[in-house]
């Protein structure tokens, strides 16, 4: 009697770690799905970085520091990032773009360009679709991460190599308040 009372236990603890690896795979998949969809956001921006930085370079010659970053930044090789290092040039290039539509406001010329309302229009929607994609990536992340981390799916996610994932995450100059002066 005990030993099938032993064996049940054992094949519904096979059973459980089945499942459960079918599970971690599956949101593991989900994931590279999620960054895959940001992915491709961020490299429509990294594209459009330099047409944004072109029009600018000629009205903001005393800001050069600000463009020669995202210059510096977007000329890394995108295609060779890890996912971490895709993460956080991007984060960078976050701010600085928040700094180059700033000087765009000092620039009254420049804002009346049609070229740059046209690349300043894109690059709003293509940050609406980051921010978007974002928060479908944190999602999933977040729900991965929990099974990764509670009690008892942790015990085989040691066991089965799954490790946290990073988040993406605002950065110090987006969450700091906008200042409005009129």
């Amino acid at each position: 009697m005990w030993v099938y009372i032993i064996i049940t236990i054992i094949v519904l603890i096979f059973i459980y770690a089945f499942v459960l690896y079918n599970s971690f795979v599956k949101l593991n998949n989900k994931i590279k799905e999620a960054f895959s969809t940001m992915d491709v956001y961020l490299k429509k921006r990294w594209d459009l970085i330099p047409n944004i930085v072109e029009s600018v370079k000629g009205y903001a010659k005393l800001e050069k520091d600000t463009l020669k970053e995202i210059i510096n930044l977007r000329n890394s090789v995108y295609d060779k990032m890890s996912d971490d290092e895709k993460i956080k040039t991007n984060e960078q290039i976050s701010s600085g773009i928040s700094e180059i539509m700033v000087l765009a406001e000092a620039y009254p010329d420049l804002k009346a360009n049609e070229n740059f309302k046209d690349l300043s229009k894109q690059l709003t929607k293509i940050e609406d679709d980051i921010a978007n994609s974002r928060k479908y990536y944190n999602g999933v992340v977040r729900i991965y991460d929990n099974k990764v981390e509670m009690f008892p799916s942790n015990i085989f996610a040691i066991l089965f190599g799954y490790k946290s994932k990073t988040m993406f995450e605002a950065n110090a100059n987006e969450k700091a308040n906008v200042k409005i002066e009129l």
